[in-house]
């Protein structure tokens, strides 16, 4: 059984949850994302889907991050986003300052550690998809 965190608490993945690589969904709850698929093809069905599941192949490998950021801010996705893949500690801040909300975690005997890192900083100074205004705008109002 693989855990996930979800909403800042390390949960059970759903046994019946499937994810379907983009180029096989036909419709189904949720999808699996690669690096090289464009987010675009699922424009106008978001709503249809109730996870979004983003591929990280290896740590460095930062296009995940501009996918999740082009369906939160661009095409208005809601639902849960996860990231999936070589998911680190070190990187679930900044996964959820774009837009992830969910993260199975490569490390699966290191999750208590990886749940820590969504605290590892208080505050970022750009604009994201959890908070929309620069810190600098945000100290003005």
């Amino acid at each position: 059984m693989a855990l996930i965190i979800r909403q800042r608490k390390i949960v059970a993945r759903p046994e019946d949850e499937r994810l379907v690589p983009l180029a096989q969904w036909n419709g189904e709850p949720g999808v699996l994302l690669g690096t090289a698929d464009d987010p675009a093809a699922l424009k106008g069905r978001l709503d249809r889907l109730s996870v979004i599941a983003i591929e990280f192949p290896q740590f460095t490998d930062g296009r995940g991050y501009t996918i999740a950021r082009l369906l939160r801010e661009r095409y208005g996705y809601k639902g849960e986003l996860r990231a999936v893949g070589e998911v680190l500690r070190d990187n679930l801040f900044y996964l959820s300052r774009c837009g992830f909300d969910s993260f199975l975690v490569s490390d699966q005997s290191r999750l208590d550690d990886a749940l820590e890192g969504l605290g590892d900083f208080s505050d970022g100074y750009q604009a994201s998809a959890d908070r929309p205004q620069p810190l600098f705008r945000r100290r003005a109002a």
